[in-house]
């Protein structure tokens, strides 16, 4: 057989058997090649190589056969010629193809296979927390009406913040599906974090909260609606929510209530109001004694329980009085068994390795190649 002739023969049957392998992974994963992206893209460059083993493992095997010398050819007239001969350059053509498959498998193939999407009931919500000069008032509770039941040190009473903080950390915790922001405020709002689902990341700032981070000095309840509205307004969800907790009334900020009432409306946005405590004498702490014990005064804070009835009533929520922790709490949960669930989609890419459904064959045809060259097609000088 000439040089030509078993060249072309042996290229058609590295096609063959190339297209052969293919099989598998295009029947595994039809759709997933054409989006494929290479992790390893670097490592492609080998493919340079297979040429050179191809050439290898056909022509330059004849090379390195050992060879005999004869006084007559007679004998090999009667060598084998059947199938086997016809067939000794298909362990180099194995080969070649076999290294190709996997050099491509350590290019590590990616493929988003395809769109996850689940549908969960949630909300969008956003809590306004008042942390002016009033909430330092005491709002004493027993550790059993607290969420979780903490245990409290001796002789420590809660302040109305305290409570508002271990009630607001109790319900974080109890959501799964429902986007929650917090906005703080005082004499100006400022917003503490976005609707996230990053429930841990929003329990730890909630806990870190203090009066004195902010000026509270006064109690901006229109600067403080109208923020929380703002983070709202970019939301694809068909209920939002803004809880208000505050113990005074308003007297500072840019907005008023009305019209922070007004732009809720405007964006159908429900708004729940949590009064804490009433306008009654409530102690205080005025720094300690001369036996180093924490001294109390008895204060009043003005509220408005009027007001913030109006605000719920014009934006389609409830309003609550919370005079203790108890009371605090049933009304936070209450809010949500008021509330109609909506289905916001979130969607996540599934990203599949494709590498194993060419590394299969691969290694198919190397294990192939060695047992056709150990059994069938061994070459004897």
């Amino acid at each position: 057989m000439s040089r030509t002739k078993r060249a072309a023969l042996a290229l058609i049957a590295t096609l063959a058997v190339a297209a052969l392998a293919c099989v598998y992974p295009y029947v595994a994963r039809r759709d997933a090649w054409p989006s494929a992206s290479w992790q390893n893209p670097w490592f492609l460059l080998a493919l340079v190589a297979v040429p050179v083993v191809w050439y290898w493992g056909i022509f330059a095997e004849d090379a390195r056969r050992p060879r005999l010398r004869l006084g007559t050819v007679a004998p090999l007239a009667r060598g084998p010629r059947g199938l086997r001969s016809h067939l000794r350059d298909l362990p180099g053509v194995l080969r070649a193809v076999a290294l190709a498959l996997l050099v491509l498998a350590m290019g590590r193939p990616v493929s988003v296979l395809r769109e996850q999407r689940s549908d969960d009931k949630g909300i969008d919500i956003v809590v306004a927390l008042d942390l002016s000069g009033s909430m330092r008032a005491i709002l004493d509770a027993r550790a059993s009406d607290l969420p979780g039941q903490p245990k409290l040190p001796r002789g420590k009473r809660l302040t109305r913040l305290d409570t508002a903080k271990l009630v607001l950390q109790d319900f974080i915790s109890r959501r799964r599906t429902d986007r929650l922001g917090v906005v703080v405020f005082g004499k100006a709002a400022y917003v503490l974090s976005p609707p996230t689902l990053d429930y841990h990341l929003l329990t730890q700032m909630v806990s870190q909260m203090t009066l004195n981070v902010i000026d509270g000095s006064a109690t901006a309840i229109g600067d403080a609606l109208g923020t929380a509205v703002a983070r709202l307004r970019r939301s694809d969800a068909q209920s939002k929510v803004v809880i208000l907790l505050t113990d005074g009334d308003s007297n500072a900020g840019a907005i008023s209530p009305e019209y922070a009432t007004h732009l809720a409306t405007s964006l159908g946005a429900k708004v729940y109001t949590i009064q804490i405590g009433t306008d009654d004498e409530v102690e205080v702490e005025d720094g300690i004694d001369l036996f180093g014990q924490p001294r109390y005064v008895r204060h009043r804070f003005p509220v408005n329980p009027a007001l913030l009835q109006e605000i719920a009533q014009k934006t389609g929520g409830a309003s609550y009085v919370a005079t203790d922790a108890k009371a605090l709490a049933d009304s936070m949960h209450d809010v949500l068994d008021r509330l109609e669930k909506t289905r916001f989609e979130a969607s996540s890419a599934a990203y599949e390795d494709l590498f194993p459904f060419l590394l299969l064959p691969g290694v198919f045809l190397i294990g192939l190649d060695a047992l056709l060259r150990a059994w069938l097609l061994r070459r004897f000088p």
